[in-house]
């Protein structure tokens, strides 16, 4: 679907009531209203660090790859003349409060296991730089008010690194979902992969919280509340771990339900099964799907009317971009921290519930943590 026929035909669908303000981010980004460029320091140089997020800082507008935090030594010499990074804008853990100092850094972008966000996020705040902290935004609700009120009380801006929101596909799904293009709908959504090493941080509660849900599953999460446009008021779950030798620490699967104003989704993760992916609406009119729906690249859509044919781009690149225009325009973080906490109190609530054989537990504070804001 092109643009203009696809905004005309949720215009007739929605009683014209779709305004410009509520065109997706990618498509109505502000213009800045300066030139300069700013400056993201990744905080942890792991895979996603270095295969996903620094090329994409090459192909970024708005923002580069200005400096790194490592604990790695070996590291420093082998970034430093990829991305040509001067030994200035390079720190450890242990010195890294000195980016304070550093006006060539605007953003630091926390990269690391789950159980160190919070310490990084709030040390960078009060540091005085913006932050982008990857998800899950920590691995508590506690954590995540402490990381919302450093920045607030910092005066900076906090996102969390849900780069879905600025995918086409993604995008498109909302819209047509929220809008109710095809009618009432129930919401599949699964995502997995077969994790071969277990010895890695992953799999380790200490450091990552949980399994699957915390990693993957927070992606369907995600993707029922954006596809819906509501928040859920109920959920159950309960553990499917195949075998429970090789995942001592956290869940190796987990299913779970949630209940919505207007509909349920079944939702399922795991570490143990070949990859799969998908976020599915089965609507009065057929299947609104996106399979794969949660990767960096190769997505694919289709809807009752044939297949999704829009443009995909570099998710991480329209990420950063966004949140940089967002520090430059001083305008509303499409991803703040509290999306972060909104998720991570369902994650609470859905491992609740699996604690309890399934025992269906009520979303009744969810809407006091963040209002939801439909596109």
């Amino acid at each position: 679907m092109k643009r203009r026929p696809f905004i005309k035909q949720l215009v007739k669908f929605s009683g014209g009531a779709l305004l410009t303000s509520q065109l997706p981010l990618i498509y109505a980004c502000a213009k800045p209203t300066q030139n300069k460029k700013l400056g993201i320091a990744l905080v942890g140089l792991g895979s996603y660090a270095g295969g996903q997020l620094a090329p994409a800082l090459l192909e970024t507008e708005h923002c580069y790859l200005a400096g790194i935090v490592t604990g790695t030594k070996e590291k420093e010499s082998v970034w430093s003349n990829k991305y040509d990074i001067p030994k200035s804008n390079i720190y450890n853990y242990e010195n890294f409060d000195s980016i304070a100092d550093n006006d060539a850094i605007d953003i630091v972008y926390v990269v690391l296991p789950n159980s160190m966000h919070a310490e990084y996020t709030i040390r960078a705040a009060k540091a005085g730089k913006h932050v982008i902290c990857e998800k899950p935004m920590a691995t508590s609700i506690e954590d995540c008010k402490k990381m919302i009120a450093a920045a607030k009380n910092a005066g900076k801006k906090l996102a969390i690194g849900y780069r879905l929101h600025y995918d086409p596909f993604n995008d498109q799904m909302m819209k047509l979902g929220q809008n109710r293009v095809y009618g009432k709908m129930n919401i599949e959504s699964s995502f997995a992969f077969n994790m071969g090493n277990r010895n890695q941080w992953r799999a380790k509660k200490a450091l990552a919280g949980g399994g699957p849900l915390m990693d993957l599953g927070i992606y369907c999460i995600q993707g029922c509340i954006y596809t819906f446009g509501e928040l859920p008021t109920s959920v159950s779950a309960r553990y499917t771990t195949i075998n429970e030798k090789n995942w001592p620490e956290v869940e190796g699967s987990i299913d779970w339900e949630l209940t919505f104003p207007s509909g349920k989704a079944t939702c399922s993760t795991s570490y143990e099964k070949q990859y799969y992916g998908h976020l599915t609406a089965n609507t009065e009119k057929g299947k609104l799907m996106l399979s794969p729906a949660f990767v960096y690249n190769g997505l694919r859509g289709t809807t009752p009317d044939g297949p999704m044919t829009v443009k995909p781009v570099n998710q991480q690149a329209k990420q950063m971009d966004a949140f940089a225009l967002n520090i430059i325009n001083n305008s509303k973080i499409l991803v703040p921290g509290e999306m972060g906490l909104r998720d991570n109190y369902i994650i609470e609530k859905i491992y609740e519930s699996a604690n309890n054989d399934g025992k269906e537990i009520l979303l009744s504070n969810l809407p006091q943590i963040l209002d939801l804001r439909k596109i």
